[in-house]
């Protein structure tokens, strides 16, 4: 089975969570072929602030000047990709970290002008992951891409995962997150989700912020094709293979789900 993986830069910020991730990745290749996505936000607005820049928000995307984005690229294409890519290796698995500007992996556009240099991918190379993928190594992906004209864009890492495996043709997208899945106006949270529900949750302010970047993710991973789409608590203990075992942890969204439109 295909299987892509995001991992959120906070589940990445320490040694312990790290190397734990590393195990558990490591693990689902042996037995799945397997592309890792990561963000690195956190580490991102710490290497800013330590730089006297104040980070600004919109839509739970990051606004990217000059500046921001020479720090995305150095921080989560730079320290945070080869940490990842060396816990990985020091785990077992044979690994390869790029981001979607190496060899045209993923190329972007410009979202919205008042964003900056933020960008929308519009397509990614399956070809190129399955080059690596089937030459034994797990490709670790930065979640930053290029265009034509040689701009580099802050990507969206969920956004980024979408089109990763929508290109390369993943079977199933799981999205490990510091939160324990998709919540609603109660904290309660729900195990299905169909797209109406999703849609119900922004519009109420319930899900902002980075669970809305993940929800409207989702949605596009199936409008993309993708049969199943997992958010799920990357912290638990063993938490890939007790989703790829079929567990019901986090959130899921499927293609079943989508057509019933039910909880």
């Amino acid at each position: 089975m295909r299987v892509l993986i995001k991992a959120g830069g906070i589940l990445l910020d320490e040694p312990g969570s790290r190397n734990a991730i590393a195990r558990q990745l490591a693990a689902v290749a042996c037995e799945h072929e397997l592309v890792v996505v990561h963000g690195g936000g956190k580490q991102v607005t710490r290497f800013l602030e330590e730089r006297g820049i104040q980070s600004r928000f919109s839509g739970g995307l990051r606004v990217s000047d000059a500046a921001v984005i020479d720090a995305v690229t150095k921080v989560i294409a730079g320290t945070v990709n080869k940490q990842f890519v060396a816990a990985i290796i020091a785990a077992g698995q044979s690994a390869v970290g790029l981001s979607g500007v190496d060899g045209s992996l993923t190329k972007a556009s410009a979202l919205r002008p008042e964003l900056g240099f933020v960008g929308k991918p519009e397509h990614s190379d399956g070809h190129l992951l399955d080059l690596l993928v089937n030459a034994g190594y797990v490709p670790v992906v930065a979640c930053i891409a290029g265009d034509r004209e040689g701009n580099i864009y802050n990507v969206n890492a969920d956004q980024m995962a979408v089109s990763c495996a929508a290109g390369w043709r993943a079977e199933k997208l799981i999205f490990l997150t510091d939160v324990s899945g998709v919540k609603n106006a109660r904290g309660e949270v729900l195990p299905q989700l169909a797209p109406a529900e999703m849609r119900s949750l922004i519009d109420s302010g319930v899900a902002h912020g980075g669970m809305q970047a993940k929800l409207e993710a989702s949605a596009s991973a199936l409008d993309a094709g993708l049969h199943e789409v997992i958010i799920a608590p990357g912290q638990d203990p063993d938490i890939c293979a007790r989703i790829l075992r079929g567990e019901a942890v986090g959130t899921r969204f499927a293609v079943a789900t989508r057509e019933a439109g039910v909880l």
